[in-house]
């Protein structure tokens, strides 16, 4: 019987995708994007241009990285946004915990998990465990400077021009016509 739990837990973890959530991905593009911008405001309107994704969806990004504290928002005419630390004491981990609703792999993480056969003797759940917290000590060693370390690329692949905004980007339905 202990074979077959760890030959099921073997096979979980080969099936097993860990995906974040779109609202992660859009966090952690806002904060490099963020990070490359070295100096002054930057709106969400253009970082929006920059990655081809919908200013709507920047928009609740930007509030919740601001009321995390990765963010400084300034309203108004002349307002945008701008990193409030450092690039170096940003970490991924501690972001993708912030900003992911739901590391639970399995049911049976969650505390209020209705019922399982084979809790009381099963392997997979630690074995799940120790997954998810491997994945997030690798993010853990990994800070926003880390992310934008190729620099120059980036920039370019962004679109800045050398007054440090974002140039305008041909939207991909264009690039596709």
């Amino acid at each position: 019987m202990l074979n077959a739990c760890y030959s099921v837990a073997s096979h979980a973890l080969m099936e097993l995708k860990v995906r974040l959530t779109v609202y992660t991905d859009y966090s952690l593009r806002v904060l490099m994007f963020l990070a490359l911008k070295r100096d002054g405001l930057t709106t969400i309107a253009e970082i929006a241009k920059a990655y081809d994704i919908s200013k709507n969806h920047l928009m609740k990004v930007a509030y919740q990285l601001g009321l995390a504290g990765y963010v400084e928002t300034v309203r108004g005419k002349g307002g945008g946004l701008r990193l409030a630390r450092a690039p170096r004491h940003i970490v991924i981990g501690e972001v993708v915990r912030r900003t992911e609703p739901d590391m639970t792999l399995v049911p049976c993480f969650a505390p209020d998990d209705a019922y399982c056969t084979i809790l009381p003797s099963c392997a997979l759940r630690g074995v799940l465990f120790k997954a998810r917290d491997a994945f997030l000590s690798a993010l853990d060693d990994h800070t926003l400077a880390d992310l934008v370390r190729p620099r120059a690329p980036l920039r370019n692949l962004l679109s800045f021009n050398s007054n440090e905004s974002a140039l305008p980007r041909t939207s991909r339905s264009a690039r596709r016509a």
